[in-house]
């Protein structure tokens, strides 16, 4: 089935909670906060939450993919995929500025050392982020559990006045007093083409991270990507890296390439001596007028974005709902590829490529995908109503970036939660509706006290929530709140938790034993 189908895979769902009536007699069970996914957001709440709340609390980690800790930012092997954060600004916790880099000076691999203003592989960090969990979960072993990582997928929740219980694949079922959604991204939506029965063919490839997105490429072939941000250009150097010799096709509705970091470091501008507007023309206006300033006094112009990232999400929440959509309509793509850059070193390469012909942009839109004999036609229309083009290539690859309307994700715990009306999606398509303290909002706009999420799914009220400094303020403020409302909350009565696993193969990993040491940390 398609990863981009309107429905949900047919999948054995649990029957509804029963009504249990609470004890009073009970035995209260242990207080939990149980985390669905354990990429960078949600192994970060983890740790900042181990870090916080009080001894008798457990955290459920719950992954369906193969290894925590990496997400999917971080699960490339390819050392070329560099951070775009220098590694300065990497560290997991705010208190300990220099932990990445102290981390990474330890390390025997690091060649020659890691300078603060450096961009390291993104393999790298995700290898400092599973250290951490490691560290973290030898540390709670010897307390009575209290860091439990679970494999598997949540089919569905259902939250009760004594809690929520979880159902996971294999008939599992955890329960816990508060969830949080870490699910971070979902593959790229395709462009909307009539003949949608392209995307079946052989010919497409509807995830760049897959592990098939490349394969079975002649070094000769034409390939198309459709997308020209930082999803495009890590799937153009790992064509590179391959000696790959066709050519490179890069499509997007503005043509649009992230620009460059600075080679040297240079302090942020401080943006203090004017008010910052909340529309959308004027921010654009004081930006200009900002940047101008700094780069007439022999400055340069990234000072200016970088200046605006505390006060970002504080615009953005200041922003009425039209100003937020005429940003998104008109600007985004400015911001993005200002905002988020690419390191020197990868943006030398692309230029590279460009320079001898072999890669290409263009402003377009796709008007029809045809797959032929031995290939693809691609017809598209040059922004500004130019005459229709022609291109053949043999591979197209959506590097679009992250979908973001969750009425078109197929998840089946966000499509059961979505069909119920316990969640809801926000109005501009970003993501799914939330509060200032990340909690998550019903079909009806109500709160949940029990029911939160971080990271990118948040990105309606808190916009940048995509850089690790960025998640790493909204972990550890989530991490605090939560810690804070377990603290002041009586334990729930009832019946003791069902183990997440319950026999001898799947039973919960210990770092002393094969599972944990070859599965979890290899």
């Amino acid at each position: 089935m398609s990863p981009f189908a309107t429905t949900p895979p047919a999948v054995d769902m649990p029957s509804p909670l029963p009504t249990v009536p609470v004890d009073p007699e009970a035995t209260p069970r242990p207080s939990a906060v149980a985390i669905i996914g354990a990429g960078f957001s949600g192994t970060l709440l983890a740790l900042h939450l181990m870090r916080r709340c009080p001894e008798p609390v457990r955290i459920h980690l719950i992954e369906r993919s193969p290894r925590f800790g990496r997400g999917l930012a971080y699960s490339t092997g390819n050392l070329n995929h560099l951070l775009n954060v220098p590694a300065a600004r990497m560290s997991a916790f705010h208190d300990q500025p220099d932990d990445f880099l102290d981390w990474l000076q330890d390390r025997s691999d690091v060649a020659g050392g890691v300078a603060p203003h450096h961009f390291v592989a993104r393999k790298v960090f995700g290898d400092y982020v599973r250290y951490h969990l490691k560290e973290e979960f030898r540390r709670a072993s010897g307390r009575r559990g209290r860091l439990v990582l679970t494999r598997g997928e949540v089919l569905d929740l259902r939250a009760s006045r004594s809690g929520v219980t979880l159902w996971i694949d294999r008939d599992r079922r955890v329960e816990a007093d508060i969830v949080v959604l870490a699910v971070g991204n979902f593959p790229p939506e395709p462009p909307p083409i009539a003949e949608r029965s392209f995307y079946d063919s052989a010919y497409y490839r509807p995830d760049p991270w897959a592990a098939d997105a490349l394969a079975g490429l002649d070094p000769d072939d034409a390939v198309m990507l459709i997308g020209t941000g930082l999803t495009m250009v890590d799937t153009a150097i790992s064509l590179l890296d391959r000696r790959h010799r066709g050519r490179i096709h890069a499509l997007s509705r503005r043509g649009l390439l992230p620009r460059r970091h600075a080679a040297a470091p240079f302090p942020a501008a401080a943006l203090i001596e004017r008010p910052l507007p909340t529309t959308a023309a004027g921010l654009t206006r004081a930006l200009r007028e900002e940047a101008a300033e700094v780069v007439g006094a022999g400055g340069d112009w990234r000072a200016v974005i970088d200046g605006l990232r505390p006060a970002t999400q504080d615009i953005w929440q200041a922003m009425p709902a039209a100003e937020r959509s005429r940003f998104i309509r008109h600007l985004r793509p400015w911001w993005d590829v200002h905002r988020h850059r690419m390191p020197p070193e990868v943006a030398d390469r692309l230029e590279g490529a460009i320079g001898r012909g072999q890669l290409s942009t263009a402003a377009t839109r796709i008007r029809k995908l045809e797959a032929t004999s031995g290939g693809v036609e691609v017809t598209h229309q040059p922004r500004g109503r130019g005459p229709l083009q022609h291109l053949r290539v043999e591979r197209v690859i959506n590097c679009s970036g992250p979908g973001c309307d969750y009425d078109r994700i197929a998840d089946p715990l966000i499509r059961a939660l979505l069909e119920r009306g316990d969640i809801r999606p926000d109005v501009h398509r970003l993501g799914l509706d939330v509060s200032t303290s990340c909690a998550l909002r019903n079909r009806d706009g109500e709160i949940w006290q029990r029911l939160y999420a971080v990271g990118p799914v948040t990105r309606p009220v808190f916009w940048e929530v995509t850089s690790v400094p960025d998640i790493r303020r909204q972990c550890e403020a989530l991490a605090g709140y939560l810690a804070g409302r377990l603290a002041s909350a009586r334990p729930a009565a009832g019946r003791p938790p069902t183990p997440a696993t319950t026999d001898e193969d799947d039973r919960p990993p210990s770092l002393d034993d094969d599972f944990a040491d070859q599965a979890l940390w290899a």
